[in-house]
């Protein structure tokens, strides 16, 4: 896994790019403490180059949304395609997570 990070508009673009698994996942949820730690709120993952997510992986997922709910923050899922989002249908998790195809339209839930 590989994760990088833009300030775009006041919001945090992260592009998680590789796998998000029971490996990488807890540097997963390590990164995102520091940075919701650091102040930041509002974030948009973007998962166009994520090749696969384990339980894991939504673990992480929940772990930052309940993060950022407790500091009246926000997320928006960009790009979640191909078997990405087959887990997240299989999971039920495209009722819990706001998805947008692209990051300039989860930027755009933000304004």
């Amino acid at each position: 896994m590989n994760l990088q990070t833009r300030i775009e508009n006041n919001v945090t673009v992260l592009t998680v790019s590789g796998r998000l698994d029971t490996v990488t996942a807890p540097e997963y949820e390590k990164n995102i403490r520091e940075m919701i730690s650091g102040g930041n709120i509002k974030f948009v993952v973007d998962f166009e180059q994520l090749e696969y997510i384990s339980s894991a992986g939504l673990r992480g997922l929940l772990v930052m949304a309940k993060l950022l709910n407790e500091k009246s923050g926000r997320m928006c899922l960009a790009n979640v395609k191909g078997n990405v989002r087959s887990v997240f249908d299989m999971c039920g998790f495209t009722s819990v997570f706001t998805m947008k195809d692209s990051v300039s339209e989860a930027l755009a839930v933000f304004v």
